[in-house]
């Protein structure tokens, strides 16, 4: 043991010193700001932390290799047959327990539940096109402007509410990832994936300097949020006429009641996004984006248009990207192209790989953990994307499948 240590005992130095020159300009230093004057501010101590850690992980790496080993990840999370055997149960528990959480919870966490849900909806979107069909897309953030944008401009153009722009939000958003599709029919990998990136940043750019239409940076204010029947959620009506929800029903306003209806819209656009895209692996169509996912030669020899099974992934996924970037500019009331950028499809993309590639339940979970823990964990935000790349690592280390990883029909033959 002495000599395996001192074996890697010069390593360690070096991979903490290397540690130390990383980390210096994103840990130890500190921009402060008061007033007009802006100072630099050193802190040693995260540095020295994280030099700690990286030295004596290198050093005693072949005992933590072998515990490693002894205690695998996956023993510790569900197995496939285990969540295929109890998936509906698990569905129907999730479903009631999100009911009744508005209920129960603070506004505070109702709101972060609604964002939650959001991120939801751009999962299981982005799962039919990279976890169904396996075309790597990092420009998904483009639907999702398509989708927030059209609410808006519809609205503020001709007077549409948010039940009218939401189908046609979806049209537009759907239309937009049909024409997509047609450019990158011939291309696959990481070719597939630089185009997609670069449509993506094509259209938040449209969307700075078309000022006359999209406002350009400063964006569009004012969006009114979804109504019930007609009743707004607001103390007073925005329109002459109008009624509001408590004054219809005799109620006090509540603040908290506009929370939780935004909730409610969210959760039932959730449930309809899961419902349709389950649906959709069923029929014949998401057989086709397994059989493209799997081998598109193989494929084609079936006698299968990979052209058109692109398409309809890339349309059906940009869909749902519509209807959540509509919900989006509905619950906050404004939008511009910084709420648009590569960061967001970079979240998404995340979320389907930490869930699972084609694992539905997997994107929930991934979606609920990553919107809901950087919440909790405030303290921790500065190094929000630094601990963030750290699980995404470790992931890939010890459960690159993913937290819970899709299922295959597989037949065994008898003994």
């Amino acid at each position: 043991m002495d000599e395996l240590l001192r074996r890697h005992l010069p390593e360690s130095v070096v991979m903490a010193l290397v540690t130390a020159v990383l980390t210096i300009p994103i840990l130890g230093v500190r921009i402060h700001i008061e007033n007009l004057q802006v100072t630099l501010e050193g802190d040693g101590t995260p540095v020295y932390i994280a030099m700690a850690v990286v030295f004596l992980v290198r050093l005693f790496r072949a005992p933590l290799s072998q515990i490693t080993g002894m205690v695998r990840i996956d023993r510790l999370l569900p197995s496939s047959d285990w969540l295929t055997r109890y998936r509906t149960g698990l569905l129907a528990a999730m479903i009631v327990l999100a009911l009744i959480w508005p209920f129960v919870a603070s506004r505070g966490a109702v709101d972060i539940a609604t964002l939650a849900l959001i991120y939801v909806m751009l999962g299981l979107g982005l799962n039919i096109v990279v976890g169904f069909a396996g075309l790597l897309d990092l420009g998904y953030v483009a639907f999702y402007a398509v989708g927030a944008y059209s609410y808006a401009l519809l609205n503020q153009h001709f007077g549409l509410s948010f039940w009218e722009c939401l189908p046609i939000s979806i049209v537009l958003a759907g239309a937009t990832g049909c024409l997509l599709g047609f450019p990158v029919l011939r291309l696959r990998g990481d070719y597939l994936a630089i185009v997609t990136l670069g449509f993506g940043e094509i259209i938040r750019l449209l969307l700075n300097n078309l000022d006359e239409l999209t406002g350009g940076p400063d964006g569009i204010g004012n969006i009114p949020k979804p109504t019930l029947f007609g009743l707004e959620f607001a103390r007073r009506a925005s329109t002459e006429g109008g009624v509001t929800f408590h004054d219809f029903f005799g109620l006090r306003y509540d603040g908290a009641d506009t929370i939780i209806f935004l909730y409610l819209i969210a959760l039932l656009l959730a449930l309809f996004t899961l419902f349709v895209s389950n649906r959709l692996l069923r029929m014949p169509v998401g057989r086709a984006w397994e059989a493209l996912r799997e081998d598109e030669i193989a494929c084609r020899s079936l006698g299968l248009n990979p052209t058109l099974i692109k398409l309809s992934a890339f349309s059906l996924g940009a869909s749902f990207g519509g209807m959540a970037g509509a919900f989006f500019a509905a619950r906050q009331g404004f939008i511009n192209p910084e709420s648009f950028t590569f960061i967001e499809s970079a979240i998404v993309l995340a979320i389907v790989v930490l869930g699972g590639m084609g694992s539905q339940l997997g994107v929930i979970l991934a979606a609920v953990a990553l919107t809901a823990l950087p919440e909790v964990a405030r303290q921790f935000d500065e190094y929000r994307m630094l601990i963030f790349g750290l699980i995404m690592v470790l992931m890939m280390i010890w459960r690159p499948q993913g937290l819970l990883p899709a299922t295959r029909p597989r037949m065994e033959l008898p003994q």
